[in-house]
């Protein structure tokens, strides 16, 4: 399997996908066309988020093709180099993918070996589950049960504190009872500005911040760029 499972697309005051496409461009090296996924964004079009992207990938000489174009989009999957999920809404993009045959499709390219990148949504939905989101349901999917290209659980732009004033859980407080309810999961706090390659059986944490981990019985602890994250595995 080849996955780039990024935490979120854009850091503050930075164009769209700035930070990760060197990562992108090198992951996707010899690809010529990309399936991409649109199904995330709720508030404007599939048309516009497949133009956005197709705006940054044009630098790489990759064409974007959005499945929501298709006749068939599990046949538009099945016939993809690479295969790419933009981040958005977790719920309507599982909906909509379910709906589609899309989550099974894409488990089946992946394990051919063709690249999968996923940024926000589009690294939760490459999870078991889509448990470990931030997003509120705002519609109702078939299932929780997502594409489970790996064994553990991401929670994408993972955040330490809770604002100033606010007095429910904080984001940790919501792992911690995530893997409570689910003690053979591993939950990964992946925070922003970073990612998750795995490429030739290893799986290596990217950026400068480090990843936080969580277990049932365990105190959740901090794992750092170069460290051996094959207990994901």
């Amino acid at each position: 399997m080849r996955l780039l499972l990024i935490s979120n697309s854009t850091n503050a005051g930075e164009p769209y996908l700035s930070y990760p496409m060197p990562y992108i461009e090198a992951f996707l090296s010899g690809v010529r066309e990309v399936a991409f996924v649109p199904y995330a964004a709720v508030t404007f079009s599939y048309a516009e988020y497949e133009r956005r992207v197709q705006e940054r990938f044009s630098a790489l000489g990759i064409r974007v093709r959005s499945v929501h174009r298709a006749a068939d989009a599990a046949a538009a999957i099945r016939r993809a180099e690479a295969v790419c999920v933009g981040g958005g809404n977790t719920f309507a993009l599982a909906r909509k993918m379910q709906e589609q045959g899309l989550m099974s499709a894409i488990r089946r390219r992946i394990r051919a070996g063709i690249p999968y990148v996923g940024w926000s949504a589009g690294s939760n939905v490459a999870c078991p589950t889509i448990c470990t989101t931030n997003d509120m349901p705002i519609v109702e999917p078939s299932s929780f049960r997502a594409i489970g290209a790996v064994k553990f659980q991401i929670n994408p732009h993972y955040l330490d504190a809770n604002p100033e004033g606010h007095a429910g859980e904080t984001r940790e407080v919501r792992l911690l009872e995530f893997v409570a309810a689910n003690p053979r999961r591993y939950a990964v706090g992946l925070r922003e500005g970073c990612m998750l390659r795995y490429e030739a059986g290893r799986l290596e944490l990217i950026g400068r911040r480090p990843m936080r981990i969580f277990h049932k019985g365990v105190a959740p602890y901090e794992v750092r760029p170069g460290d051996d994250l094959s207990f994901l595995l």
